[in-house]
């Protein structure tokens, strides 16, 4: 029977799977300001970020935020591109809101991100109830953009920048549990893989400056935060120079700096490239106790001439040297996840047994698994034929996903018995005398809360699992 499924995750716990997929506001304001923003993000964690910097902006220009679609005034989407389904989820969503926009004539509905940016002013044409599109780079003029709307005319600005990184903008921590945050460090990407749409809706890359960078850190952790995630589309190739060219800094001196903030502020980061994770990078990890032990290093094959179409510029034996030093430096129990992509366009059978054969060899702690999903205006979809067939395509997914499930329940078996230092971050979802947190390798481990509470570091000694799941008792 053909599955409908089109990707999965299997990351610490199914409530993190969830958050990867949409984020709404919880947090509600209200200073008086006249006007009510609701926002809804989809997708990547930097588009997470960006919906804070997008609150940011919004508050100064007079608007409180509101978690009740029907309470708001103006409705923004942040959207993804980098598969159909996500695009097919904004597409329902403003169906939606369809009822809302017909009862409430003055509301304003917005598209952000990804999507806006690759289909622009098609999306003013293609869905009636979308008045204003604004790429990733644009965000500084949604106030003037509002303004079009509110003088009856449709707005857009999807202008990408090789400058701007809103490096001066004190985000609005929109879903935040006051324990861990998001810092965007860099903007855009220069890697060109043949199946992803990134540099096309988020333009070239550039580094934030590291002062503005440490400075939202060191705000965040006077204000109680214990955990900071640097984000970047490629964080290895983080650079940044001064404009005299006397102060130069890489991403290992970032993360060294971030780290040196206070031993009691854990510091986590993604996304690494595999051909750019330095051992400088691993060697900082190391070097400092609360850097945790997790590396996001995205395969997407196991198969050397997949990789090549691909065009992700390294080959499998370059990948597993990068795996092997970094259980060579940091130590074989440092947490590991990949992304990986079935199907993509030419893969035989005996090139899908190959990333088969890299997952067993690596041993994942937990991954993101996709059907290949062509992408318009990228340079698979321009030069090559999507020639494998759905079902084949989902048949290999499955084939991934059930291997995954098996390696991340045996990760976690290894566990039982061991102590792991967990930084307690909320309820568990399933009952309010259970508290959970992740360890260093970012698994997901959930205990009795007894005299517990958010913000606090606990050593829980694991009794049982899953494959998702880590659970316990403090001691």
């Amino acid at each position: 029977m053909k599955q409908v499924v089109k990707d999965i995750s299997i990351l610490p716990s199914e409530e993190e799977k969830a958050a990867c997929e949409v984020a709404r506001i919880s947090r509600e304001t209200n200073s008086g300001k006249k006007r009510k923003l609701y926002i809804e993000s989809y997708g990547c964690q930097m588009n997470f970020s960006d919906s804070e910097i997008v609150t940011s902006i919004m508050f100064d220009n007079g608007f409180d935020t509101t978690s009740d679609a029907a309470a708001a005034d103006v409705i923004f989407l942040n959207t993804c591109s980098i598969r159909d389904n996500a695009e097919q989820k904004v597409r329902n969503k403003l169906a939606q809101f369809g009822h809302l926009k017909r009862n409430k004539p003055s509301l304003t509905v917005g598209i952000l991100g990804c999507m806006a940016e690759r289909l622009k002013a098609k999306l003013l044409e293609e869905e009636k109830l979308v008045d204003l599109v604004a790429g990733p780079d644009s965000y500084r003029d949604l106030p003037n953009l509002i303004s079009e709307v509110d003088d009856g005319n449709k707005a857009v600005n999807v202008f990408l920048s090789r400058e701007e990184t809103y490096a001066d903008i004190s985000p609005v921590r929109l879903n935040s549990n006051g324990v861990t945050a998001f810092i965007s460090i860099m903007r855009g990407c220069d890697n060109m893989c043949s199946f992803c749409v990134v540099p096309y809706t988020r333009g070239r890359e550039r580094s934030r400056d590291p002062h503005s960078i440490l400075n939202e850190a060191k705000d965040l952790f006077s204000r109680g935060y214990k955990e900071v995630t640097l984000l970047g589309q490629n964080v290895d190739s983080y650079k940044w120079a001064s404009e005299d060219g006397n102060d130069r800094i890489n991403f290992a001196g970032l993360l060294e700096k971030v780290a040196l903030i206070s031993p009691d502020l854990r510091v986590r980061f993604s996304t690494s490239h595999p051909k750019d994770i330095t051992d400088e990078v691993l060697y900082t990890i190391k070097k400092y106790d609360n850097i945790c032990n997790y590396i996001h290093l995205p395969a997407q094959s196991g198969n050397s001439r997949v990789l090549s179409v691909m065009n992700r510029t390294y080959d499998r034996e370059w990948y597993l040297d990068r795996v092997q030093a970094i259980h060579r430096i940091i130590g074989t129990d440092c947490g590991i996840s990949t992304d990986m992509i079935t199907g993509f366009c030419t893969e035989t059978e005996e090139e899908h047994k190959d990333t088969l054969s890299l997952m067993e060899q690596v041993r994942y702690h937990f991954a993101y698994m996709f059907a290949y999903s062509e992408r318009p205006g990228t340079p698979a979809a321009k030069k090559m034929v999507d020639d494998i067939p759905e079902e084949v395509k989902m048949r290999r997914l499955t084939e991934v996903i059930d291997l995954q499930s098996k390696l991340s329940l045996e990760r976690n078996k290894e566990e039982l018995g061991k102590v792991h230092k967990v930084l307690v971050e909320d309820f568990s979802k399933k009952s309010d005398q259970f508290l959970r947190g992740r360890n260093t390798q970012n698994t997901t481990v959930v205990f009795p809360k007894a005299n517990y509470k958010a913000g606090d570091y606990v050593n829980v000694l694991i009794t049982e699992c899953t494959q998702g799941t880590l659970l316990g008792e403090v001691v």
